[in-house]
């Protein structure tokens, strides 16, 4: 699943590429992925264009000319690819060759624009989701989401007394959107072991100074993954040549079996938590 890294690269790419220009027209060939209408939203998108693209966690907001708002969520599988001649930024889930070109069985939103370039919504398992709201209804839906790192809000002592009187495992805490949002697992396990703690230590055993580092692991860890633009770009490369991907630099996802890059006496190990494959070296952490 895209998380916070990931998103914020999309955001910033298309934010080059797609504002300002007139969007020509809209194709759905899945209406249940528009939450809000596929006939209402074709009618507004087209004709308009977007005039900024904003992010929250995991959500793209990008704001029309007229003043609404088109919700994109990536979900599990969701990609939003644009294409222009032969050039290609591509970005959202892990992509094969295959998914470029364009379009394919899973390019289930298509915008057009004036200057001919495209945009699709690609969902492989259609877990994903676009949705057109005025501002009210945004400030609602961004209401309900928590402090976000690198954020103003973000700060130790706002981050202390979200873990307050939880009754969970820090990894369920980090992943709950309601309360940080924009980490999902990849960076759940990355920021536990930062903090040397194990990812299913509840909430209420935590020292202070365990509680500082994980707030500390969190924005240093989001931070390097956006400057390599995050994990999930494995074989992406932009429009200008660009190539990023913070896959080099993981510690502990996806690296059960291989010797701990840290203490290097134990082999990361990978288990099940609440559903999820969670990744931790039972020598480090603790």
């Amino acid at each position: 699943m895209p998380e916070l890294p990931e998103v914020e690269t999309i955001k910033n790419d298309l934010s080059r590429k797609i504002l300002h220009k007139k969007i020509t027209s809209v194709e759905v060939k899945k209406t249940r992925l528009i939450k809000s209408g596929a006939k209402s939203f074709q009618k507004i998108l087209r004709g308009n264009s977007f005039k900024k693209i904003n992010r929250r966690g995991k959500l793209i907001y990008l704001e029309l000319e007229t003043g609404e708002f088109v919700l994109a969520h990536l979900r599990m599988t969701g990609q939003l690819i644009y294409q222009r001649d032969n050039k290609v930024i591509a970005g959202g889930h892990s992509y094969a060759s295959f998914d470029l070109k364009l379009p394919n069985k899973y390019s289930y939103i298509i915008f057009d624009f004036s200057d001919g370039g495209k945009l699709f919504f690609n969902d492989m398992r259609t877990f994903g989701y676009m949705q057109l709201v005025d501002n009210k209804d945004l400030k609602n839906i961004l209401a309900k989401y928590g402090i976000e790192p690198l954020t103003k809000d973000f700060s130790l002592k706002n981050f202390t007394r979200a873990l307050k009187n939880k009754k969970t495992s820090i990894k369920s805490l980090l992943l709950n959107q309601k309360i940080i949002s924009g980490i999902g697992n990849i960076y759940a396990d990355e920021i536990c072991f930062y903090a040397k703690i194990l990812p299913n230590r509840q909430v209420s055993n935590l020292a202070d100074a365990e509680i500082k580092k994980l707030w500390q692991g969190a924005s240093l860890i989001i931070k390097k993954a956006i400057k390599h633009r995050g994990t999930t770009f494995n074989d992406y490369r932009d429009a200008d040549g660009n190539k990023g991907n913070f896959i080099k630099y993981l510690k502990v996802f996806h690296r059960q079996g291989r010797k701990c890059s840290r203490c290097g006496f134990q082999n990361i190990k990978k288990t099940k938590q609440n559903g999820r494959g969670t990744h931790f070296c039972p020598n480090c952490q603790s």
